[in-house]
């Protein structure tokens, strides 16, 4: 039997941990070096949010403030925009930024962007696939039996929909940076050169969920190449 805990595979796992931290060292290097240019606009990320929801004709979206450091995000059961600490109430070109970022989803939501809706109506089903996968297939391993290599297959299909809801997220990502990148220009929110500059910070925060697909992407081949000939093998 493979072993679980340790095996030559398990660098697959190192790499996309390693890909994750480096993703994530980027985007709060980037945002917190942007963060010290304070936007000639003077307005703060919950100002900027307001006006691009308005501008786009949302007015049943409220913007609050969350507690933590880029924990902003769109919440489109109770459509709620959250600011963080970091983004409600500055005034720097990268909090004003990611508050446009965060209408983004809004209006996706508003205009019924399909990636969106499928990203949401697959939550529930990459959450039960993350959650069933690995007790299925350690399952398959235990039993031993004729059954044992449908359970693993069961598995990693089950964590082949964690997976997918990666590759979703992705299109999601971009299409919101972009439509920010848009309604900061036509409101004449930041200038040219802090357009450059909170481009940078949107790219950066993009390349964490590149990053995250990447990781989830090597965490099943790692299973496929762990348990996928296991019924050769037994």
């Amino acid at each position: 039997m493979p072993y679980i805990y340790w095996d030559s595979t398990y660098i697959l796992v190192v790499i996309g941990a390693v890909i994750c931290m480096i993703a994530s060292a980027r985007v709060k290097t980037t945002f917190n070096k942007y963060s010290a240019y304070r936007s000639m606009s003077g307005m703060t990320g919950a100002q900027a949010a307001e006006r691009i929801l308005h501008a786009a004709g949302i007015y049943d979206v409220r913007v609050q403030h969350v507690s933590g450091n880029l924990t902003d995000h769109y919440n489109p059961a109770n459509k709620t925009l959250n600011l963080s600490d970091s983004v409600c109430n500055q005034t720097s070109v990268a909090a004003v930024g990611v508050a446009a970022h965060e209408c983004g989803h809004a209006i996706q939501h508003a205009r019924g962007y399909v990636p969106l809706r499928l990203r949401t109506a697959f939550v529930p089903i990459a959450n039960f696939g993350s959650m069933l996968a690995w007790p299925v297939i350690i399952l398959g391993v235990i039993i031993n039996s004729r059954s044992s290599m449908m359970l693993i297959n069961i598995g990693i299909l089950l964590f082949s929909f964690a997976v997918l809801f990666q590759l979703i997220t992705l299109p999601v990502e971009f299409d919101a940076s972009r439509r920010a990148m848009v309604q900061l220009r036509e409101q004449g929110i930041l200038g040219d050169q802090e357009l450059h500059y909170t481009r940078k910070v949107l790219t950066a925060a993009a390349l964490t969920y590149v990053a995250s697909a990447a990781a989830a992407i090597l965490q099943l081949l790692r299973i496929v190449l762990l348990f996928g000939g296991r019924s050769r093998d037994d």
